[in-house]
């Protein structure tokens, strides 16, 4: 079913870059910047982290699991469902190292019934990742990045605009807005972004995709009533990058305009994407749960392991 109430503003027309600033959206980066605290520092930093064997629990109606497998990527399983948000294995993307391994092997995933890709950046919509996924069957997109996957194995391919849904036996799922950008190289900005609502069993699970803060998360909240929202908290610094991103403090902000039950962060600890240090994220939320009384609501998922909801 789709049910288009409002559309995602035309973006402004783009002139050709004229320097190493222009490719960002913060339009902050110079090339000396940029190989130093992105590439190099990276370089210098160890791998760490593991790919567990993750043991996937036996459900009932009603529960799921969530399996966080580094930075948005998640796995979602229901008694019969398996959805992917975000797929993302890779060790790089192109000079950007993957600092911490991710949760699971690929080869280890279950069935995959659904994928839902939140905009086509290359760190949210990786093409050699869903290359390798074993045969899913539908992949849920926004309009304009469905000729990015027509060549990577979905049977369908669906498209939405912001709160359109679709559906299919007894799952729903309805893309929302955000604010970022969805282009992925330098002129399609023709293409979408946004998040997603899933709805199945009762419960009802909320990925934010990549996202500033900005007012329409109390629309979401208002509209679809998340139970579990996946929140970004990483990427905030320098200041200039909470055009299109979010630190903790903000995450914070909207999951209580969400009004949701569960505040499962992410979009922290993986890629060296911005400026601060890459363990500042989820310490730096910690102290804002105790300070603000939200420490029950908080949880923080290890790579790899499912924790049942």
């Amino acid at each position: 079913m789709k049910k288009p109430v409002s559309q995602r503003p035309a973006p402004p027309r783009r002139r050709l870059p004229r320097s190493f600033k222009d490719l960002t959206p913060s339009k902050h980066f110079n090339p000396r910047t940029f190989f130093r605290e992105l590439v190099w520092k990276a370089l210098l930093t160890p791998r760490i982290g593991r790919s567990r064997h993750p043991i996937f629990p036996n459900l009932s109606h009603g529960q799921v699991a969530i399996t966080w497998i580094g930075h948005a990527s998640f796995l979602i399983q229901f008694t019969n469902l398996n959805v992917l948000i975000d797929p993302n294995f890779a060790n790089w993307l192109f000079l950007l190292k993957r600092i911490k391994r991710s949760g699971l092997k690929i080869q280890d995933l279950p069935r995959i019934d659904l994928v839902l890709l939140t905009h086509a950046h290359f760190d949210h919509f990786h093409k050699p990742t869903l290359r390798r996924l074993p045969q899913p069957k539908i992949g849920v997109m926004p309009r304009g990045v469905g000729d990015l996957a027509q060549d990577l194995g979905f049977a369908r391919i669906i498209e939405l605009d912001w709160w359109e849904s679709f559906s299919q036996r007894d799952w729903k799922v309805t893309f929302t807005p955000s604010r970022h950008w969805g282009a992925r190289m330098l002129r399609d900005q023709h293409r979408g972004y946004g998040g997603f609502l899933l709805e199945y069993q009762g419960r009802k699970i909320y990925h934010a995709g990549d996202s500033a803060y900005f007012d329409g998360f109390k629309e979401i909240g208002r509209r679809l009533a998340p139970e579990i929202a996946l929140l970004p908290i990483g990427a905030y610094h320098p200041e200039s990058f909470r055009r299109v991103h979010m630190g903790p403090d903000e995450a914070v902000k909207a999951f209580r305009d969400l009004r949701a039950r569960w505040l499962v962060p992410m979009h922290y600890g993986t890629f060296k994407l911005s400026f601060e240090e890459m363990d500042e994220p989820p310490r730096w939320l910690r102290e804002i749960a105790v300070k603000e009384n939200l420490t029950q609501k908080l949880r923080m998922l290890d790579e790899g392991v499912p924790v049942v909801f």
